[in-house]
């Protein structure tokens, strides 16, 4: 399959290309029915004979051009009825009848806050040019109207306001938000080139518009994206605040992974200037070793990482209810662990639970609620050396860390 995608050099445009060369270069599993021979890359500085060649030798079209951010109003309908046009023309010359999706706006349902869009009437007038294409030749049309995209590679101060607000609180700089309880229609640009790459594959998810709204048809004339997001701007901006405040002091969110909020900070992390990108774990050291608290997660515990010298014992405590996961990732030694009290059959101390462990052949060891633990480098040469994860963020007011030799 040959692949011609207009706009090739914008933030969709860009997203797209790099996964369609992932298919290409068989670096993605996820799509195996879909094989690419070449991706032709189509931009505004390009000569127009290049769209030629690339018309008459393509499978499938993503049109990803248009303008949004024009001088003159006129601009609007140069770059997104015009080029529609022109595209269209050029693919009938050649006797193509591939399909072509179309990169629309939910601002073409001229509804409600869009009811004067230039922009939006720009955007449906090449919809109407793809339709009648469609209707001449034959040629499948698959027309989506994405609501604000957001997502990484995104210019500050042009393709969306969260972008800007990215932008600007991971550099350090202030942000304007003039309308808090304004609700945004958002859709994250993962979730489009996933759109998109199904549409590729005869996937695409058919629907209808009732004003702004879309309405799920199999038999619809557009066709959408899963994924969209209605969302107060406002609380968008002090999100990305929570995120930067959050990364100074070591912590990452613990949102679910298919939640706004959680894709909204893969975003944010794509703005962090180089120098935040790494952080100074400050380790705690004594005769023992020491212990390097790594990164911590809102409401889902906190990663550190143990090192005990050769001959070494640390811990010999117990919690509450707190509990830990240990990884030995090099050097050789023991983990041991003791329930606390005595056993009432016996009147003796409960056994010691006794765990080899070396960084050959790593494996998780829980620490239990309520049973005493000790790490014992069994080395006289090389330090031991282990991942841990507690369940809790450490809090020095409550740390539910009791001394108890094992």
């Amino acid at each position: 399959m040959k692949i011609l995608v207009t706009g090739a050099g914008g933030f969709v445009g860009r997203n797209l290309v790099e996964n369609l060369k992932n298919i290409k270069d068989g670096k993605d599993a996820t799509r195996p029915g879909i094989v690419i021979e070449d991706i032709y890359e189509y931009g505004r500085t390009d000569a127009p004979e290049d769209l030629e060649k690339y018309c008459a030798d393509c499978d499938f079209v993503f049109n990803l051009a248009g303008v949004n951010r024009p001088v003159d109003s006129e601009e609007f309908y140069a770059g997104n009825r015009d080029f529609v046009s022109l595209l269209t023309r050029t693919l009938e010359k050649q006797g193509n009848n591939c399909p072509v999706m179309l990169a629309s706006s939910i601002q073409a349902c001229l509804s409600g806050r869009y009811a004067g869009s230039e922009y939006g009437r720009s955007k449906l007038a090449g919809e109407e040019i793809l339709f009648e294409h469609s209707a001449r030749t034959g040629a499948k049309a698959l027309v989506y109207r994405f609501p604000n995209i957001v997502g990484k590679w995104t210019l500050p101060d042009y393709n969306s306001a969260i972008g800007t607000f990215c932008h600007n609180i991971a550099a350090g700089l202030p942000i304007d938000v003039r309308e808090p309880e304004a609700v945004l229609k958002v859709i994250f640009i993962d979730d489009v080139i996933n759109a998109m790459l199904d549409a590729l594959k005869g996937r695409e998810r058919r629907c209808r518009y009732e004003g702004a709204d879309v309405v799920s048809d199999e038999n619809g004339k557009y066709c959408e994206a899963a994924g969209c997001y209605e969302v107060k701007l406002g609380y968008a901006a002090e999100l990305l605040k929570e995120y930067d405040e959050g990364l100074k002091n070591g912590f990452l969110p613990g949102y679910p992974a298919d939640s706004f909020e959680m894709k909204l900070f893969s975003v944010f992390l794509s703005y962090l200037p180089e120098e935040r990108a790494a952080r100074p774990a400050t380790a705690k050291t004594d005769e023992r070793g020491s212990f390097s608290e790594l990164l911590k997660f809102s409401g889902h515990g906190q990663l550190s990482v143990n090192v005990c010298r050769p001959g070494q014992v640390k811990g010999q405590h117990w919690h509450n209810s707190k509990w830990e996961v240990f990884t030995v990732v090099s050097g050789h030694g023991l983990i041991r662990q003791r329930k606390i009290g005595t056993d009432p059959a016996t009147g003796e101390p409960f056994p010691v639970r006794v765990c080899e462990v070396t960084g050959g052949e790593p494996q998780t060891v829980i620490m239990l609620p309520g049973y005493t633990h000790e790490l014992i480098n069994l080395s006289d040469t090389a330090d031991l050396v282990t991942v841990m994860w507690a369940s809790e963020v450490f809090d020095p007011e409550n740390p539910d860390t009791f001394y108890e030799p094992v």
